[in-house]
């Protein structure tokens, strides 16, 4: 055999499995984030108009005229790179939420932002802790930044706020080796929340060099009485980090924009690792004004509260258990039947997300859409439950 040949037949395989070896610890233990469904390709089967898109919780209303014509506006600065800084969004946020521009940083979503937490306060031989059921996220976080997770039991279903977060528990998991403790309020994929009492009490129960992060993706949604924001005690709990997105209620998810609040001396940590540009120049401008359209953001979620309510009334009457949430989805339980349903449902043009990878497997995760969406759900589900 030729050296030629040998050399060929040596080589080795270069696929996946072969690179991943290669790949940093954490890295290797990680599956890559599952979106769901190809909705681009559902898209093109059945048409957008005729699709029913309730499985990755956006906003049917869309988002503020004043946040498209700003987009419009940036179209003649695509050559010119974006302000690194976004410091005329930090200033409107700033104002809104009464912090100073040192204690904003944005990201590519928030998605990004809760990445970049681990990354900078967690590592090998470091705890993070969260809940079961918590934002997946969380667990990617955690892994890629080769940290250990500590996950805490959610809420059984029989309890007031069923597979919400046990907060006694979380706070009892906390040990000396733990950097980071993850919580979403209101819950990403369950709907569920918990008040200002309780969060103030479990916040007094952490020690103050753990670093907590409160994920608020849809606390603009939330209206129940007793929900509160963590932004609300920032001044007083400087270990505390808050992450909230444009993706939800403001009805921006494709410009992809988040931000965190915090102490300016974990924002300016944060910044050290923070990609150059990391917000496009068109979503900074509409992001800012869609802050200004404050009546538009009321409308929106005015309707989202009264939809959800209708939706869950729908669903409960047809023997489902809807679980409570403050959130623009509802979880549903579907029982031995959902991977039928859900296959059944996609078949008609109807997407839902399913919920087997957060251990739900008898679950569906259903975004509250406008009320002509909400009632071609319910056709459907009346199809193939029949």
């Amino acid at each position: 055999m030729s050296a030629a040949a040998s050399s060929t037949a040596a080589a080795p395989a270069y696929d996946e499995a072969w690179f991943a070896t290669r790949a940093q610890a954490g890295v290797q233990r990680l599956r890559a984030y599952d979106p769901g469904h190809d909705l681009v390709a559902l898209r093109r089967r059945f048409g957008a108009e005729q699709l029913v898109e309730l499985g990755s919780n956006e906003n049917p209303y869309g988002p503020s005229p004043r946040a498209k014509e700003a987009v419009l506006a940036q179209l003649d600065q695509l050559h010119r790179y974006p302000d690194p800084l976004g410091a005329d969004l930090k200033r409107a946020l700033a104002a809104k939420h009464g912090v100073t521009t040192a204690q904003i940083l944005l990201g590519n979503g928030s998605h990004e932002l809760l990445m970049q937490l681990a990354q900078v306060y967690a590592g090998p031989g470091d705890e993070v802790v969260f809940s079961r059921y918590g934002f997946a996220v969380f667990a990617l976080a955690t892994q890629a930044a080769g940290a250990s997770m500590r996950i805490v039991e959610a809420l059984p279903r029989d309890a007031a706020m069923p597979a919400g977060h046990d907060l006694d528990a979380i706070a009892a998991a906390v040990g000396p080796a733990t950097r980071l403790v993850y919580v979403a309020n209101p819950n990403n994929p369950t709907g569920t929340w918990f008040g200002r009492d309780a969060l103030r009490a479990f916040l007094a129960k952490l020690p103050a060099e753990t670093i907590v992060v409160l994920d608020e993706a849809y606390a603009e949604m939330a209206d129940a009485p007793d929900f509160g924001s963590a932004v609300e005690l920032l001044a007083t709990h400087p270990n505390l980090a808050v992450t909230r997105t444009f993706s939800k209620a403001y009805g921006l998810a494709g410009l992809r924009v988040g931000y965190l609040l915090a102490a300016p001396g974990l924002v300016a940590v944060m910044e050290r690792l923070r990609e150059s540009f990391n917000v496009n120049g068109p979503a900074l401008a509409a992001c800012e004004a869609a802050l200004a359209d404050e009546a538009h953001l009321a409308s929106a979620c005015a309707r989202n509260a009264e939809q959800r309510a209708a939706l869950s009334a729908a669903l409960g009457e047809r023997g489902l258990r809807v679980f409570p949430s403050q959130t623009n989805f509802v979880l549903v339980e579907f029982g031995a039947d959902t991977a039928r349903i859900e296959a059944e449902l996609i078949a008609r043009g109807v997407v839902l997300r399913p919920m087997g990878g957060y251990g739900l497997g008898d679950c569906l995760r259903i975004t509250v859409g406008d009320a002509d969406e909400n009632r071609r759900l319910l056709a459907a589900l009346d199809a193939v439950r029949a």
